[in-house]
């Protein structure tokens, strides 16, 4: 009889694996081919999506909060009359939209300090935004003007990252322009330009016009955003566009951008404004973002399910080859349990060791990657991390799925009649 401290569940598993070194080297190498291609898949993926998140939300807010819109209203109609001259229904009303004219939040302080006070919140940002014209001589251009707070917003789009020529840094009478729009203007750094806007809160008074000049010029990523977009300070924006003390939206950056719909609900039921997430203004983009992730969770289900049917298969003939030395076992007076382990840990075993292969395969695959998958300049297409965490996952998965995979070769193996074994 073995003394009890000697490993022998581990003695007679590594024996058997020994003995079937063919079959061990072909699962072990099918294991790894299936890890290596769940880790190489999951870190292209991430890389990939966090590239499209970082290229679609480098230039937005995660949510906007915005003044509650005007409701539609009815502005006339005629009234049938009912039995003995009564009024009856209203038919032929005209039903027509409002007018959504450019209005500040109210109490826009108190809104900003309580969804600041929010956890999961990063930054709340105030601006204005409007219409305006930029004059340059006899040409003109119809521009988006924002008003913003520059240590503020520089959080949420870091419009100095962004920068061709020039700083951005803002003083009162200075003004960002796209690259597009210096380009079709003939402008550069220091120039001055006039712009022409409205009074949104005196529609009938004739445009004010404003000298500026040009601070700094910038590249958002995207033409047409190059060739409208315009910023000024806060203040500034606010005496032109007619907003004195007010702003047109709230941006907020969250910790979580996947979160940013729900937070956006919390925060229209808390605080009553309307509260817009990227994930709902660009709800296509984030449709394929979950097909993606969809996709490949399937993949890796189904390769974890081929690996798992790989090693049950391999484990089952060994049970049938190793049916007599079972037998013995059994007679020498080994329980059940042991006979139960020894087949859970060739299963763990042979799923480890396979994934630290895959996981070296794996990370060798991105490392390749990140070597030859070039931009035609030769910078990386996008950013790979070697995450450990995502290795560590891989490992504890595939030893997880080695163990359920073992259990039922393992049951059969401990159910074995010793004498039936022997004579077998």
């Amino acid at each position: 009889m073995l003394k009890s401290w000697q490993p022998f569940e581990w003695i007679v598993a590594l024996r058997f694996l020994r003995e079937g070194r063919l079959q061990t080297l072909f699962i072990m190498t099918g294991v790894a081919i299936g890890v290596g291609v769940i880790v190489f898949m999951s870190a292209l993926l991430a890389g990939l999506q966090g590239n499209f998140i970082r290229r679609v939300l480098s230039a937005q807010a995660h949510i906007q909060l915005l003044p509650p819109q005007q409701h539609t209203r009815e502005l006339r109609g005629e009234r049938e009359l009912g039995p003995e001259g009564q009024p009856g229904a209203v038919v032929g009303a005209i039903v027509q939209p409002p007018l959504q004219r450019l209005k500040s939040i109210d109490q826009w302080q108190a809104v900003a300090r309580q969804v600041q006070a929010m956890p999961g919140v990063r930054v709340v940002s105030p601006q204005v935004s409007g219409s305006a014209l930029v004059l340059r001589g006899s040409a003109s251009r119809a521009v988006s003007l924002t008003g913003i707070e520059p240590a503020l917003y520089y959080r949420i789009v870091d419009l100095g990252d962004k920068l061709l020529r020039g700083s951005a840094q803002l003083g009162s009478g200075d003004i960002l322009i796209g690259s597009e729009l210096a380009a079709d203007l003939g402008l550069d750094v220091g120039d001055k330009l006039r712009l022409s806007t409205s009074n949104a809160a005196n529609p009938g008074a004739a445009p004010s016009l404003s000298t500026f000049k040009i601070a700094g010029i910038f590249d958002l990523g995207n033409k047409g955003a190059n060739e409208r977009s315009t910023y000024v300070p806060l203040r500034t924006a606010q005496s032109l566009l007619g907003l004195p003390g007010g702003v047109s939206s709230l941006d907020v950056t969250v910790e979580d951008v996947y979160a940013a719909e729900r937070m956006a609900q919390r925060i229209a039921a808390e605080t009553g404004v309307q509260a817009d997430s990227w994930i709902k203004a660009s709800a296509q983009f984030f449709s394929a973002i979950s097909a993606q992730s969809t996709a490949n969770t399937a993949i890796r289900f189904f390769v974890g399910l081929s690996v798992a049917f790989g090693i049950a298969s391999v484990l089952v003939v060994v049970v049938v080859q190793k049916s007599r030395e079972i037998g013995i076992l059994r007679a020498m007076g080994i329980s059940r349990g042991q006979i139960l382990r020894v087949f859970l840990l060739q299963g763990g075993l042979l799923a480890l060791g396979g994934a630290l292969i895959g996981c070296a395969i794996g990370a060798a695959a991105l490392l390749a990657w990140q070597r030859f998958a070039r931009n035609a300049d030769g910078t990386p297409l996008f950013a790979l991390s070697l995450d450990p965490q995502l290795f560590a996952l891989a490992l504890l998965l595939a030893s997880i799925t080695g163990l359920l995979s073992a259990f039922a070769p393992a049951l059969r193996a401990a159910r074995l009649d010793p004498v039936v074994a022997i004579r077998g």
